[in-house]
């Protein structure tokens, strides 16, 4: 049996992730697995479907019914704070990236790069064919 102080754990995760019940699509399934008789006989296993991030879980993990309603909405609300957060963290390193390209070299790097640009074009010009003078 879930605790009160669970469920309560539970109902703010899904306020942090912007998960309402009036947009989840409930609906039970017959369970499977290890349970024996009472298990694949009754409705528990609990699909969730969210309807604005079109996401949709199954939780069949315990025997009761009301266990697996709470616990599926505890996984939806993790899926959708860990898409969120992947999102955020993809765009923060483009506009990194970005900054870095954009950023001017130091001298030391400018004197570098241009040292490496004047040994390259030697070798290059050592490897054209010696033309034949007449």
């Amino acid at each position: 049996m879930i605790s009160p102080e669970t469920i309560e754990k539970i109902k703010e995760r899904m306020a942090l992730a912007h998960v309402y019940e009036e947009d989840l699509d409930e609906s039970f399934i017959l369970g499977s697995g290890p349970g024996g008789q009472k298990v694949n006989k009754t409705s528990s296993t609990v699909r969730l479907h969210h309807q604005p991030s079109g996401l949709a879980v199954r939780c069949g993990s315990g025997r009761s019914r009301e266990d697996n309603r709470w616990l599926a909405r505890r996984e939806l609300a993790e899926k959708i704070l860990e898409r969120d957060q992947a999102e955020v963290s993809e765009r923060r390193k483009r506009e990194e990236k970005i900054r870095r390209q954009k950023r001017r070299r130091s001298r030391r790097q400018q004197a570098k790069m241009l040292d490496d640009k004047h040994h390259n074009s030697e070798k290059k010009a050592a490897r054209r064919p010696v033309s034949p003078e007449e």
